[in-house]
């Protein structure tokens, strides 16, 4: 069988529907057995392009003898057996591989731009990510300036880092604040609170 997932039933239908003469019938036949293949997988019927794939799967069934009436244009035996075109690896080198390739391009056009706050932004916003990558591979982080040296080196030395320009803390960048209380302390104000109101309430009766 050529697809042996829609069983021998199937095959010997669609061996029958290329014996008929008539095309109207023999097309009739066709759409009778492409509602047969759709209810052996109901779970696919949302998929997109799934009639389509019935289509192709009856004539790569009926081995492309089927000259029938479509809604789909059928694939052809040369398309379906021809090689896949060799993809097109990148080759660029990576110098600093832990940064990855985003960094490289963003360095790049961070270059290119104008002095100005928009630039010094986008600086900033790259240190931010390079110090997040070197924390994935090392805890114990070089600090600050290894960093923008490393950016320094990835733009050939053409990338002015402005003066006094600090990285935020980890915790600072992902949005957590040191002054934000912690759970347990709401619990312990909350409960303070209850405790001063019940005082105040025993010196009233008093």
């Amino acid at each position: 069988m050529r697809l042996p997932e829609y069983g021998r039933h199937i095959q010997t239908m669609v061996d029958y529907c290329v014996s008929i003469e008539d095309k109207a019938e023999r097309t009739r036949c066709a759409h009778s057995i492409i509602g047969n293949m759709g209810n052996m997988f109901p779970h696919l019927r949302d998929v997109n392009d799934f009639k389509h794939k019935l289509w192709d799967h009856l004539a790569i069934m009926s081995d492309f003898k089927l000259d029938i009436e479509t809604p789909f244009e059928l694939p052809e035996l040369e398309t379906l057996n021809e090689r896949p075109k060799k993809l097109a690896y990148n080759n660029h080198r990576i110098r600093y591989r832990h940064y990855g390739r985003t960094i490289e391009k963003m360095i790049d056009k961070a270059t290119e731009m104008e002095e100005g706050d928009l630039k010094h932004h986008l600086i900033l916003l790259i240190a931010n990510n390079m110090k997040k990558s070197l924390l994935t591979w090392n805890n114990d982080f070089p600090g600050d300036e290894r960093v923008f040296s490393d950016m320094r080196e990835m733009s050939g030395n053409k990338l002015v880092i402005p003066e006094n320009l600090k990285i935020p803390e980890q915790r600072e960048s992902n949005g957590i604040s040191n002054t934000n209380p912690t759970p347990s302390s709401n619990y312990s104000q909350n409960r303070n609170k209850k405790k001063r109101t019940f005082k105040r309430h025993d010196e009233q009766k008093n």
